[in-house]
């Protein structure tokens, strides 16, 4: 049985702010990971205990190593190599390179290796080695289990010839590059028998615009062209904020780098809490990065790579746009910026990101409407250049909340869904909240919700509100809604209804005026203008979106209405009537007189109800002919207190005048209430 208890309340203080100042791109050393059929070798030393059904057994699962007791596995794997090799019956000429370990709860080690021969580099010869915790080799799986020896290192084709077939073909794929970018000599024993091979790879563009990445095997010996595959691959990223992701990342010999080679080589690097320079590339010897945690620093870098990837993505398919500068040119990702910084910059002078730590280095800001907003910065230095102070400051603020926004919802991550919540993830006050609201600004404390002549003097960050604001109701319009598990009530200031049009639709408006209307002194009433010219030459002066961009942005008090008044009239009974716990329904009559015809399509229901677990309570409209029209349905996990909501009616069959009723009922014991009061708005 459930207790009956209030819900609590978080007081919001001024939140900290940011500032202003999926295929992976891979030049491989060896296609083998793609190739490789595991062959099983050996046994294990023991039968494993028989798990319970659905269940994981426990001592199979792999533990979480920390950084320093991964590189002390890989270290002493690395002093034993030459032994293993020996034990697992590896010839004179072949050796081992540890690549990567695993260590499950029962002390068995699994450690993954590459393999050269005579010095070459074998595409193919990757194996696995399990050893018990006595140090006992368990098992063994290959790539290949073909017996590794070739009859000399020499090739009999020359090093040209084998570049020309590559190049010819990655022609034929509809490359462009007339050179390989590079070609080497490797041992190829991921199909068949092992010969000596040379690798060739040619990059470039395809011919529909894809990164081509073509790797060429050709037999030394021959020239025969034995396996091609073009090195596009997915890197793994255990991001803090967005969960695991595919990054774009780029191989060149056993080196893995946090270079996007498909969006305009746009690099990610570790400041590693220095606050110049560009720091150090993200680089390691697998393609799988961080661990979701700030425990390795490849973690944020993983965030701001995929942050990057999806805004670079959100602009160029929704709006078409190629790159922060529309050039297919990518800018650059700086993480671990300072120490303790709590703070994220865009950079013009470096056409860059720069990313904190937050504090204690413990939440880095490096989540997804973060990344997208840094990166909009620059969309908004390269298009309106609205300067940055007074009324233009607060739009271009807005702008990356806008699009940040955007970005979080194009990404449709499961981990980091899209909201209208600023900064969710990174929890800067320390109290699990946004840094900014854009349903109602002024819930972060500071932000406003509504234009008012002297917003040019508030810091940029709060002036913004009023456009955030804007934004939302123009997407979704006003009052209580539920998106994507999140609860919103978005008022106006003028206390009439706004009908949204889609958030894609407003993206397409903001982002034309942005890049075709706005200029550096844009203020909040050119940013009206500006959006109205935009939905004007998008949808038709006399739309439905045009009119709705007038009625957003009035309700954020810039402008008339798109009735060319305030418009609306109200209807408003506030006679309160309490409700009894799990009883009969009860009901509050408004008598509306005087007007003409039926009532609208568009009629809206505010309501005022006190009421503890509100779930409890089931709330209808009857119209002046009888007929019900529900508001709010029961529901037994909704253990929030009050019902302060407005609804939006299609009542255009019942007539206007007469009265109507607004009828409660709890259909559920322990909590009750009252109808403080509710008001119907004629449009």
């Amino acid at each position: 049985m459930r207790s009956n208890s209030s819900r609590g309340r978080t007081s919001h203080t001024a939140p900290r702010h940011l500032s202003h100042p999926r295929t992976a791109t891979v030049a491989l050393a060896g296609v083998a990971a793609l190739l490789a059929v595991a062959v099983q070798a050996g046994a294990a030393g023991a039968a494993p205990a028989k798990p319970l059904p659905g269940k994981v057994d426990p001592a199979h699962a792999a533990v979480k190593l920390s950084p320093s007791q991964r590189a002390e596995l890989i270290r002493d794997a690395d002093g034993a190599k030459a032994a293993t090799a020996r034990e697992i019956g590896l010839g004179s000429q072949e050796k081992l390179v540890v690549k990567d370990v695993v260590k499950d709860a029962d002390g068995t080690v699994h450690t993954r290796y590459e393999r050269t021969y005579g010095g070459l580099p074998v595409l193919g010869g990757d194996l696995v080695v399990a050893t018990s915790k006595t140090g006992k080799t368990m098992d063994v799986v290959r790539a290949t289990n073909a017996t590794l020896k070739v009859p000399g290192l020499t090739p009999a084709i020359a090093k040209a010839a084998a570049e020309k077939q590559a190049v010819q073909r990655a022609k034929a794929l509809g490359g462009t590059k007339s050179a390989a970018d590079s070609v080497r000599k490797v041992i190829w024993a991921a199909t068949g028998k092992p010969v000596l091979a040379y690798e060739t790879v040619v990059g470039g563009l395809q011919d529909d615009g894809t990164p081509n990445q073509l790797h060429v095997i050709t037999d030394a010996a021959t020239g025969k062209k034995l396996f091609e595959t073009q090195g596009i691959k997915n890197g793994i990223g255990n991001t803090q904020y967005s969960g695991q992701v595919t990054l774009t990342t780029t191989q060149s010999g056993s080196t893995y780098t946090l270079n996007d080679g498909a969006r305009g080589n746009h690099k990610t690097y570790n400041l590693n809490h220095g606050t110049s320079g560009t720091g150090t590339l993200f680089s390691q010897n697998n393609d799988t990065w961080g661990n979701g945690t700030t425990s390795n620093a490849a973690t944020a870098g993983a965030d701001a790579h995929y942050g990057a990837a999806v805004t670079w993505d959100f602009y160029k398919n929704t709006f078409g746009r190629s790159g922060i500068k529309n050039n297919g040119v990518g800018a650059y990702s700086r993480t671990h910026y300072g120490n303790s910084y709590v703070n994220a910059f865009w950079d013009d002078s470096c056409f860059c990101m720069t990313y904190g730590d937050g504090s204690g280095n413990n939440d880095p800001l490096t989540s997804l409407d973060v990344a997208g907003h840094e990166m909009s910065h620059g969309v908004t230095s390269n298009t309106a250049g609205l300067n940055y102070s007074g009324e233009s400051g607060g739009l271009n603020e807005a702008t990356s909340d806008i699009f940040g926004t955007g970005v979080e919802f194009y990404a449709n991550n499961s981990s980091d869904v899209g909201d209208y919540l600023i900064g969710e993830k990174i929890d800067i006050n320390g109290d699990g909240t946004p840094l900014r609201y854009m349903d109602k600004p002024s819930k972060d404390g500071a932000s406003k919700d509504s234009w008012y002549s002297g917003i040019g003097g508030v810091d940029v960050h709060y002036s913004s509100g009023p456009a955030n604001h804007f934004f939302y109701l123009l997407s979704e319009g006003s009052g209580t809604k539920v998106i994507n598990g999140v609860t919103y009530n978005s008022p106006t200031a003028d206390n009439l209804p706004v009908t949204g049009i889609g958030r894609d639709k407003a993206l397409q408006i903001w982002y034309r005026a942005l890049t075709t209307k706005f200029t550096s002194t844009t203020n909040y009433a050119g940013a009206r203008t500006g959006t109205l010219a935009a939905a004007g030459e998008l949808y038709g002066t006399t739309s439905a979106e045009y009119k709705a961009v007038q009625d957003a942005w009035a309700g954020v008090a810039v402008g008339a209405r798109s009735g060319g008044g305030t418009g609306g009239t109200s209807y408003e009974s506030n006679t309160p009537v309490s409700i009894p716990d799990n009883g009969p329904a009860v009901t509050s009559d408004i008598t509306v007189s005087g007007r003409t015809g039926n009532a609208p399509s568009s009629l809206q229901v505010s309501v005022d109800i006190t009421h503890t677990w509100r779930g409890d309570l089931v709330v209808d409209l009857v119209g002046p002919s009888g007929t019900s029209y529900r508001l709010k349905n029961f529901s037994s996990s909704d253990s929030a207190d009050n019902v302060n909501e407005t609804y939006t009616v299609n009542a255009a069959s019942e007539s206007a005048n007469g009265t109507w009723k607004l009828k409660v009922q709890d259909q559920a014991s322990q909590d009750t209430g009252k109808i403080n009061g509710w008001k119907l708005t004629f449009p």
